[in-house]
C-alpha cells in the first residue's frame, strides 16, 4: 500500500551566512510590516536605513560566531531528528521535514517549490517559536500562504507553549546545567525570552502571556524551592518594552547576592541572541556585577524530549480538522488577546 506523504514544514527567522549577508538579512527583517507597521515606501526607506547604520556592529557580533550565524545548522540538525521520530511515530506516513526561514536563506518561496515538487498529500506547517507572536508565527505563516500553491491539506500549529513535553525538556535542561555547575545555592533562575515594544502587547499579542505560562509550566516541574522570574532581552530602537529586563535581571540578582541561572525560554536555537547576547554579553555584565554564578542552560536544539515533542504535536496536528487548522482553543490567551488566532484574529494578519 503506498503511504501517504507528510510535509512537515519548519519555520525559524534565519540568520545571515556570512559578513556580506549581515546588511540585506537586516533588511529583510526590518521590512516584514509585522516588524515596522509603516506604509510600503516609508518602511523600505526606513528598513535601508537601520540595516546600513547597524551593520558594523551586528557584523562584530557575528564575527564572535565565526562571521555568520548557525541558525541554519541548527535547525537542519532538528529537521533531520525530527524525520527520524517521525518515521518512527507515523509509520504509515511517508515523512519528510523543510526549513523555511523568513528573513534569510533558505527563503519561504523556495521552500515552497521544494514542498510542492514533493507533492505531499498532508502539510503541517510547525514554527519553531514556542509563543505565538504576530511578529513570528503570523508573519511566518502569512507568508507560506502567499508562497504555497502546492497540493495537500494544509494545517497549521499555532503555539506550544507550555506543553507537557515542552516543559519537561527544558525542565531537564535547566537541571543539567545547574547539576554541572555544581548545584549552586543561593541562586536565581531567569527565564530569558526576546522582548517586544508594549505597544504590540498593548494591541493584542498574546506573546507575553504564553511566555509566562511556559515559564509556570517549566517551574512546576522542576519543583518547589526554585526562586525564578521572567525577564526580556534584545531591546532595540526608543520605544518602551516589555520588561523586566534580563539586564535589570541579573542585576536585581546580583544586588541580592545571588547567583543566576539563565533560560533561554523562547529560543529552541542557539544563534546571536544565546551564543553572544547570553553567553557574551551578559555574561560579561553578570562578572562585573560581582554575581556569584553565571550559568546559561542550552537552548533545547535536538535535545530527545524536544524532538519527540515536536513529533506529538505534528501527529496532534494531523488528527485536528483543517477547520480548526489555525486555532488552539484559546487556552493560553485571556479574552484580551485579540491577536491570538482562536480569537477571530487571522493567523496571517499583521
Amino acid at each position: 500500500m503506498t503511504r501517504k506523504r507528510l510535509a512537515v514544514v519548519l519555520f525559524n527567522l534565519g540568520g545571515p551566512d556570512g559578513p556580506e549577508a549581515v546588511r540585506p538579512f537586516l533588511f529583510n527583517l526590518f521590512k516584514d510590516p509585522a516588524i515596522i507597521g509603516l506604509p510600503l515606501p516609508p518602511r523600505l526607506a526606513l528598513a535601508a536605513l537601520i540595516s546600513t547604520t547597524r551593520t558594523k556592529s551586528a557584523r562584530a557580533n557575528y564575527a564572535i560566531m565565526g562571521g555568520g550565524s548557525p541558525i541554519l545548522q541548527e535547525t537542519r540538525a532538528q529537521a533531520d531528528a525530527l524525520d527520524q521520530a517521525l518515521a518512527e511515530a507515523l509509520p504509515g506516513q511517508e515523512a519528510k521535514c523543510f526549513i523555511a526561514m523568513r528573513y534569510w536563506k533558505p527563503f519561504t518561496e523556495e521552500t515552497a517549490r521544494a514542498v510542492e515538487a514533493f507533492a505531499p498529500d498532508e502539510v503541517v506547517l510547525l514554527p519553531l517559536y514556542p509563543q505565538f507572536s504576530t511578529t513570528t508565527t503570523a508573519s511566518s505563516l502569512k507568508a507560506w500562504r502567499e508562497a504555497y500553491s502546492g497540493p495537500g491539506m494544509v494545517r497549521a500549529v499555532c503555539c506550544y507553549p507550555d506543553g507537557a513535553d515542552f516543559a519537561q525538556a527544558h525542565a531537564d535542561a535547566i537541571r543539567a546545567a545547574w547539576n554541572a555547575a555544581g548545584n549552586l545555592s543561593p541562586v536565581r533562575l531567569l527565564f530569558s525570552a526576546h522582548g517586544l515594544p508594549e505597544k504590540v502587547v498593548a494591541a493584542g499579542d498574546p506573546y507575553q502571556s504564553q511566555v509566562e505560562a511556559g515559564a509556570r509550566a517549566i517551574a512546576e516541574r522542576l519543583g518547589a524551592g526554585w526562586d525564578w522570574q521572567v525577564c526580556y532581552q534584545s531591546r532595540v530602537g526608543p520605544l518602551k518594552w516589555i520588561g523586566p529586563s534580563t539586564v535589570e535581571a541579573i542585576t536585581a540578582a546580583a544586588q541580592e547576592g545571588k547567583g543566576v541561572v539563565v533560560c533561554p525560554v523562547a529560543f529552541v536555537s542557539e544563534h546571536v541572541e544565546t551564543l553572544v547576547e547570553l553567553d557574551h554579553d551578559y555574561g560579561a555584565l553578570a562578572k562585573s556585577l560581582g554575581c556569584p554564578a553565571y550559568v546559561r542552560v542550552p537552548a533545547l536544539g535536538t535535545a530527545p524530549a524536544f524532538i519527540a515533542a515536536l513529533a506529538k504535536i505534528v501527529g496532534g496536528a494531523l488528527d485536528r480538522s483543517p477547520a480548526t487548522e489555525s486555532a488552539c482553543g484559546g487556552r493560553w490567551c485571556g479574552a484580551g488577546f485579540s491577536r491570538c488566532p482562536a480569537r477571530g484574529a487571522a493567523m496571517g494578519a499583521n
